[in-house]
């Protein structure tokens, strides 16, 4: 018996039994549903902390200033204010990996251009920080050396302080006020999007260094003026970043002049490893309900095993038949076992449609990101297949075992 031969009595035996063929479906069915949308749950929040990641820039670390003591209690993180630009000269001088280390103060402050206002942050630097976020611009330019040098007052805006100041107005060249202070907007800077933190990136003005630290946010800092929020670093393409933040911190104690015991007045971290451990749990939190969810692939198998051998007992007298007329016990075999894998490819198809459009379901009811991958698709399916072939192959089995004659005289 050929192939096609096999996979058209199949068809024609579960045609005859349309109701019980699609009972017995129903559990691959659910089972691959399940899986295919578990899965497109897993991959969406991988893809979305990978997306964060991007967005966020490669190969960074933050130095933050370290905690101060007050009348013996010990305050937040960064109330220290420490760092200062030579800091981040000595790290840049000292470590050629580093590709950039930008001196950084930043502070929330209002925005207003004619009847519009609007609250958002403020950073002071010199493009080194978009260089480092690699955060290019859609509109306008970048500040050039003589308005770093005289402090100009131009500014580089996120796009949704472009929205909330100028509406569909171009921004570029448009006149606003921070505070008090009249500044120009050269550049609009490419969407971001949310941060980790769940921030608007967007909401941003990004002035030059000099220009925040005279006219908008000198007396953030009243210990010194010259004290920064944090330095942002970028290493180039290759470098070890765990080596590199033992390298500045070393570098760090001796500008600050440690002693041994001290512990550290700054801190250096990396903002990838959040990401990477919400990266990781992701892809954890997505194999273990795809692994639950693959439960329901066996009780389906459970459920065809069961109806093909109820299958064979009704149609004894057929097999033996077919035998009396000459069909090998392997065409038999072959036979029931194609009967099997037929509904389990059938309602592995049919769960693929149903656990996608419930992906796009809960994406959409529940706002959680959703990726449907065709290798998802094709390794729910190919289980549904292999279930069905290895709990068909028993009835099928037995089906080839039957005496020929014994089958005959069945009733």
């Amino acid at each position: 018996m050929s192939f096609v031969e096999a996979l058209q009595i199949a068809f024609q035996a579960l045609r005859a039994n349309k109701t019980r063929s699609l009972l017995t479906m129903l559990g691959i069915i659910v089972g691959v549903a399940a899986v295919v949308c578990m899965v497109a749950v897993g991959e969406g929040a991988r893809a979305q902390v990978a997306e964060k990641i991007r967005q966020l820039g490669t190969n960074l670390l933050f130095v933050t200033p370290g905690a101060a003591d007050k009348g013996g209690a010990r305050l937040a993180a960064g109330t220290l204010h420490n760092l200062t630009e030579d800091d981040a000269a000595a790290i840049r001088r000292e470590l050629p990996e580093v590709l950039i280390a930008a001196p950084i103060i930043s502070d929330s402050a209002q925005v207003v251009a004619g009847n519009r206002n609007w609250s958002t942050t403020v950073v002071g630097n010199n493009s080194d920080y978009l260089i480092a976020r690699e955060w290019p611009l859609i509109a306008g330019r970048m500040f050039n050396s003589e308005e770093i040098e005289g402090a100009a007052k131009v500014a580089i805006v996120g796009q949704d302080v472009a929205e909330k100041l100028f509406g569909s107005t171009a921004a570029v060249g448009e006149g606003f006020r921070i505070g008090n202070v009249p500044f120009t907007a050269i550049g609009v800077l490419e969407r971001k999007g949310q941060a980790a933190s769940g921030r608007s990136q967007d909401d941003i003005v990004i002035v030059p260094l000099g220009t925040a630290r005279s006219r908008l946010l000198g007396r953030k800092h009243q210990a010194s003026r010259e004290a920064l929020d944090y330095v942002l670093i970028k290493a180039v393409d290759g470098a070890s970043i765990d080596n590199m933040k033992s390298r500045i911190r070393t570098i760090l104690r001796q500008t600050h002049r440690l002693r041994a015991e001290a512990p550290d007045d700054f801190k250096i971290s990396n903002p990838a490893d959040v990401l990477v451990t919400q990266e990781e749990s992701a892809s954890s939190f997505g194999a273990l309900l795809a692994s639950i969810a693959s439960i329901s692939l066996i009780v389906g198998g459970i459920s065809i095993m069961n109806i093909m051998l109820v299958s064979v007992t009704e149609r004894t007298r057929e097999i033996g038949l077919r035998m009396a007329v000459g069909a090998r016990r392997r065409d038999i075999r072959n036979q029931f076992l194609m009967e099997a894998i037929t509904l389990a490819l059938i309602g592995g198809l049919i769960g693929t449609l149903v656990g996608g459009a419930a992906a796009i379901i809960v994406a959409h009811y529940t706002g959680w990101p959703t990726l449907i991958s065709p290798e998802a698709v094709l390794l729910a399916c190919t289980f549904a297949i292999v279930v069905g072939a290895a709990f068909g192959f028993y009835p099928a089995y037995r089906a080839s075992r039957l005496d020929p004659m014994v089958a005959l005289r069945f009733e």
